[in-house]
C-alpha cells in the first residue's frame, strides 16, 4: 500500500486542486480556532470536485456534538480527525472514518486502525521525537504529523516508516496561505522517499 499523504489546513479551491493534482490521498479542513479555520459551507464548496479516492477530512479539536453535527451535515466529510478522547462524546455515523489524534507525551495509540501522531499543539510546526514515533508506528497505521516539510520529509519517512504523513504550515507562503509549489515539493519528496524504503 502506498504512503498516504495528507495536506491539511486547506481553504481555497485552487489549493485543494493543487494538492489533488500533486497526488495527495487526503485533504484536511480545519474547524477549530486557527488561522486556517474554515466554515463548513466553504469547505464543501472548496472540495466539491475532489475525486472519491481522495479523503476529505474534517479536522476538529474538542468539538461539542452540536459543532460536529453542523460540520457533518454541511460538509459531509469522509473522515473526522480529532483528539482520541473526543470520540467518547460525539455521534459519528459508521460511514465516517475516525482518525483519532494522539499527542506526544500525553496519550498512547490504542487499536490497529488509522491514527494521527503529533505534538502537543496542532499546526505549530512542532516535531515529535521520530525514534519514539518509529516504535509506535509498528502497531496500527500511523499518520505522522508535526514539523514535517519538503526539506525533512525524506528523513522522517526513513526514520519512522509511517502509514501516512500530514503537513500544514510548512507548505505555506505565510500563515494560513498555502503555496501550491511547496505542496508539490512536499508530495514529490514524500513519494521519492517512499521508493527508497
Amino acid at each position: 500500500m502506498s504512503l498516504l499523504v495528507k495536506i491539511c489546513g486547506l481553504r481555497k479551491r485552487r489549493d485543494v486542486a493543487a494538492a489533488v493534482e500533486a497526488g495527495a490521498g487526503a485533504v484536511g479542513f480545519v474547524f477549530a480556532p486557527s488561522v486556517r479555520e474554515i466554515v463548513p459551507a466553504l469547505a464543501r464548496a472548496s472540495s466539491n470536485l475532489v475525486p472519491c479516492d481522495v479523503k476529505r477530512v474534517a479536522v476538529m479539536l474538542h468539538p461539542s456534538n452540536e459543532e460536529w453535527t453542523r460540520v457533518l451535515d454541511t460538509f459531509e466529510p469522509d473522515v473526522l480527525q480529532t483528539d482520541a478522547e473526543d470520540f467518547d462524546t460525539l455521534d459519528v455515523p459508521d460511514f465516517v472514518e475516525r482518525w483519532p489524534v494522539y499527542r506526544e507525551g500525553l496519550s498512547s495509540p490504542a487499536g490497529d486502525g488509522i491514527y494521527v501522531y503529533e505534538g502537543s499543539k496542532s499546526g505549530q510546526g512542532e516535531t515529535v521525537d521520530w525514534s519514539t514515533a518509529a516504535a509506535l508506528a509498528r502497531s496500527g497505521q500511523m499518520i505522522l504529523a508535526g514539523g514535517l516539510s519538503p526539506e525533512n520529509i525524506a528523513a522522517a519517512i526513513q526514520a519512522v516508516r509511517p502509514f501516512g504523513v500530514d503537513v500544514s504550515s510548512a507548505v505555506e507562503s505565510s500563515p494560513g496561505e498555502k503555496d501550491p509549489r511547496r505542496i508539490r515539493e512536499f508530495i514529490s519528496a514524500a513519494r521519492a522517499a517512499e521508493k527508497n524504503l
